[in-house]
């Protein structure tokens, strides 16, 4: 007889231990990065917490400056505007689509780079800050709006999102490489972020704003490519049914030995005679 359990579905877990970690990592990043940029914000509109810095870290910036600092800055500075990295991310997608021969990545870190600049010029214009002085601006005038820094919010999202779609999502083996990727990711958030600073073109409170925002952002993508991933993840979907016929199951009990009543041993199948 045919065992009952062959003909139904064995039960699948839909988010196995691996894909809640990641949604409970990606609702953290979620809430830290919102966390840190209402604060912020709410240092500038009271003149309160972190703002109270605002102008004593701009004064030792400016009175420490080097050539050579500087120098680096600047270049650091021109590379990752929000005109050059919607540039860099958009070619780094159309490469990566082509020479993979899919959508989805790419996609993925085009639309967290688009949502990043939507919500940058947005929450600009919306706060309305003014930047320091235009006489300490090292890189010539700029009429942009403060709060917050496009150029750390564009770049931590770029670094960030870039290395969680190559390596957020792989084995135990490279998990080190992903922490290295991602630590080598925030370095270079930090570093744009300082350059902003050391210009002359942004408070410290626009800055640290960025950066939860660029956190938040991260979280998002990820909590997106997450589910996506849970919906087609083969270890996530039930298992088809075996289908038992009667036919099958015929020929199963006719291989099945018959074991003689008041005995342990099968009795062997009778050869009939011709």
């Amino acid at each position: 007889m045919p065992s009952p359990e062959r003909g139904q579905p064995r039960s699948a877990d839909p988010t196995p231990r691996s894909q809640r970690r990641l949604f409970f990592a990606a609702a953290g990043l979620l809430v830290a990065g919102d966390a840190v940029f209402w604060l912020m914000l709410a240092a500038v509109q009271t003149d309160s917490g972190l703002a109270l810095l605002d102008g004593a870290v701009h004064n030792a910036l400016v009175a420490g400056r080097s050539p050579l600092a500087t120098g680096v800055l600047a270049a650091v500075s021109t590379v990752t505007s929000p005109g050059a990295m919607a540039a860099i991310g958009t070619a780094v997608a159309l490469v990566w689509a082509v020479r993979a021969r899919e959508l989805w990545r790419p996609g993925l870190l085009l639309g967290a780079m688009a949502a990043t600049f939507a919500a940058s010029t947005f929450i600009k214009h919306q706060i309305g800050r003014g930047r320091p002085s235009a006489a300490d601006f090292l890189m010539g005038p700029d009429d942009a709006l403060s709060f917050p820094s496009g150029h750390t919010f564009g770049t931590g999202v770029f670094l960030l999102v870039l290395v969680y779609l190559l390596l957020g999502r792989s084995g135990p083996g490279r998990r080190s490489t992903a922490v290295l990727a991602f630590t080598g990711a925030a370095l270079g958030t930090l570093l744009v972020a300082f350059s902003r600073l050391y210009l002359g073109y942004h408070w410290l409170t626009d800055v640290v704003a960025s950066l939860g925002l660029a956190v938040a952002v991260t979280g998002l993508a990820i909590l997106v490519d997450g589910l996506r991933a849970a919906r087609r993840d083969p270890a996530g979907e039930a298992v088809p049914a075996v289908t038992v016929t009667p036919e099958a199951a015929a020929g199963t009990a006719a291989a099945t030995p018959e074991v003689l009543p008041g005995t342990t041993e099968a009795a062997a199948p009778s050869r009939r005679l011709p």
